[in-house]
């Protein structure tokens, strides 16, 4: 079975988890034909230019900033929220950029990030049992809307595919352009010494672009624009063997540049992994407890047989209190394999609570102590931490206590949002943004 040959359906012969159950086949078949005659979002040169640039970050060359919603929802395909989500990705990469010296490599969690796992399969929702909401992409919030509809994949196709287009449109017309970094709201950053010194180092930059231009330079596109890539968790097998397209001798997955295999599919023998391996995205795997440094050489075998750079990014997720002893083995095991895989640390997950009315939250002193012991344990251990992932908006919500504007769990019901799990906010993100950025320079410059 494991060398069997590999088809865009050849998944569906392995066992398989948190999938959705359709009542109606003949609705679901007819939803896949309607997706899989769309046109790609996403072109296959694009995922070819993503692999190459993070295999620059895992040689050290580039950085990698994931992040956007944990599960985005239809309702937020407008021009606002979408805008807010693009000012607070623009905003952190320049501060990881300017501070770290370092290019960034964008990805979102955007255009199609609307399925998520979860623990079971149904909840209580007013002491009433229904099935859990598994995001838009599969059901509705409403506890009379549960029921698995297969309509909603042609709907999260074409809100993936109008964000992308919003997405797309700011970027050609000059969102980013770095002549007009004004345009990035701050309104959200109420700590004066981060908005002093964010605005210290925006006028540096514009001062740096005028004096460059007065003596003759000419004017760079890359000034004007950047690239952003976008990502989901590759959860419904169905609807991404429908977004998978033969070009030249490979098959590509154009619903996304990159797409990851969660924590709770990752299994050798599973479906998911048979899926990915034959795919030419590069791929994100979530490491989490419990995944032995064995079980990840295996599947780095399965995946990335070639040990292609920029294939495989690994997002560890190993929470404050068990990176320090579940890190270490991993990376020793990589190293000693001569794998080719980039580092991303993912301090979100294994740092998520519920208080004592049963909200889930994060707490962000604990998110930035995983991320600090990251890059110190790579550091002792031979390694480098080249990615961060992050669950952020760009609103003023209230889902994580702590941070800059010392939130507390008092704080959590002012603007708690979210379906699915706490994100940072506006203002801690891109307090995250600097830390990060301090931490690389000092490493780079030999204070660490």
């Amino acid at each position: 079975m494991m060398n069997a040959p590999w088809h865009p359906g050849s998944w569906r012969t392995r066992p398989i988890r948190q999938q959705p159950q359709y009542d109606d086949p003949d609705a679901l078949d007819a939803a896949l034909r309607q997706v899989k005659a769309l046109p790609p979002l996403v072109h296959a040169g694009e995922v070819d230019r993503l692999r190459e640039e993070l295999a620059e970050a895992s040689a050290g060359r580039r950085f990698l900033l994931q992040g956007g919603d944990c599960a985005e929802r239809f309702v937020d395909c407008n021009a606002p929220t979408i805008e807010n989500k693009l000012k607070i990705l623009l905003q952190m990469s320049v501060v990881l950029t300017w501070g770290a010296r370092t290019p960034v490599v964008r990805v979102a969690r955007l255009a199609g990030q609307y399925a998520k796992p979860r623990s079971n399969d149904t909840e209580l929702v007013d002491g009433r049992e229904v099935l859990s909401y598994r995001g838009d992409h599969v059901n509705g919030i409403h506890p009379d809307e549960r029921q698995a509809d297969p309509s909603r994949m042609v709907r999260a196709c074409y809100h993936s595919a109008a964000t992308l287009n919003y997405v797309r449109a700011l970027l050609a017309g000059g969102f980013a352009d770095l002549h007009r970094p004004s345009t990035w709201d701050l309104g959200f950053v109420r700590h004066p010494r981060r908005r002093a010194e964010y605005e210290q180092m925006i006028q540096r930059i514009t001062e740096s672009i005028q004096f460059m231009e007065a003596a003759g330079a000419p004017y760079s596109e890359s000034l004007k624009t950047c690239e952003l890539f976008t990502s989901h968790e590759g959860l419904l097998l169905a609807y991404e063997e429908a977004q998978t397209v033969r070009v030249g001798n490979d098959w590509y997955n154009l619903g996304a540049h990159l797409l990851w295999i969660g924590h709770r599919t990752r299994h050798l023998d599973g479906a998911h992994v048979e899926y990915f391996r034959g795919i030419k995205n590069p791929l994100g795997v979530k490491v989490g407890p419990g995944l032995e440094a064995a079980e990840l050489i295996h599947m780095l075998d399965r995946l990335n047989p070639d040990n292609i750079p920029g294939r495989i990014t690994l997002i560890v997720r190993l929470g404050e209190k068990g990176v320090s002893a579940n890190l270490p083995p991993l990376i020793q095991a990589i190293r000693r394999s001569g794998r080719a895989v980039l580092w991303s640390c993912d301090p979100m997950h294994g740092n998520t609570e519920s208080t004592a009315s049963g909200l889930k939250t994060r707490d962000f002193d604990r998110i930035l102590s995983e991320l600090r012991q990251s890059f110190d344990l790579h550091r002792l251990y031979g390694s480098a931490l080249g990615g961060v992932h992050f669950e952020l908006t760009g609103d003023d919500v209230t889902e994580c206590v702590g941070g800059p504007q010392d939130l507390q769990v008092s704080d959590l019901s002012r603007s708690y949002e979210t379906f699915c799990d706490p994100r940072l906010n506006y203002a801690q993100s891109l307090e995250l943004a600097f830390l990060v950025a301090q931490h690389i320079g000092q490493a780079r410059d030999g204070h660490l």
